[in-house]
């Protein structure tokens, strides 16, 4: 790894084109390289949630998580490539009804807020589900595994929770949406 980023630069991208794993160019605003960046840009989102306090087997969780969307990038740096199998989908849906089990049933929709951790976790959440929109067009015009696009679905669903989770945690309410109608 150290010889392969000895150097940052390579100027290779000036003309408007980005290097795949497998040695092929594409343009920088091909969907794959959307895609890519819109998982880059959720890990990033996750690392900045972690900077705040948190349960340990939350963090845990959560840092598995950013080596896992380190795979699903690698997935698309090199097409064809499959790195995410169904067992990475089922452990999210294990984790996402263990901590939903712990929550009061919803009876309204709620804002992103609440707590910092809460909010920092709301905007991750919102940058999966665009992440998993610009796989889902990729899907489209080439192939895409099928459990990495599952798991970008679960894990938006176990941000939304952990979001409530981390509200608990920091004694902080969720903040309930008041529509229209209700709040005058």
């Amino acid at each position: 790894m150290a010889n392969r980023l000895s150097r940052i630069y390579t100027r290779t991208g000036d003309d408007g084109t980005t290097g795949l794993a497998d040695g092929s160019r594409i343009p920088k605003d091909h969907a794959r390289v959307e895609a890519m960046g819109d998982i880059d840009e959720l890990n990033s989102a996750i690392g900045l949630l972690l900077t705040e306090a948190m349960p340990d087997r939350i963090r845990e969780r959560l840092t598995s998580i950013q080596h896992r969307l380190f795979d699903l990038g690698g997935e698309l740096a090199i097409p064809g490539h499959t790195a995410l199998t169904d067992h990475h989908v089922s452990q999210l849906e294990q984790w996402l009804d263990e901590d939903n089990d712990t929550l009061t049933a919803l009876r309204e929709f709620i804002l992103p807020g609440g707590s910092r951790a809460a909010a920092l976790c709301h905007a991750a959440r919102a940058v999966c589900r665009r992440a998993e929109r610009q796989l889902v067009l990729l899907a489209q015009i080439e192939t895409v595994s099928r459990p990495g696009r599952h798991y970008l679905n679960r894990l938006s669903d176990l941000l939304f929770v952990l979001c409530r989770v981390l509200n608990r945690h920091q004694g902080v309410a969720d903040v309930y949406w008041k529509s229209s109608r209700t709040s005058g």
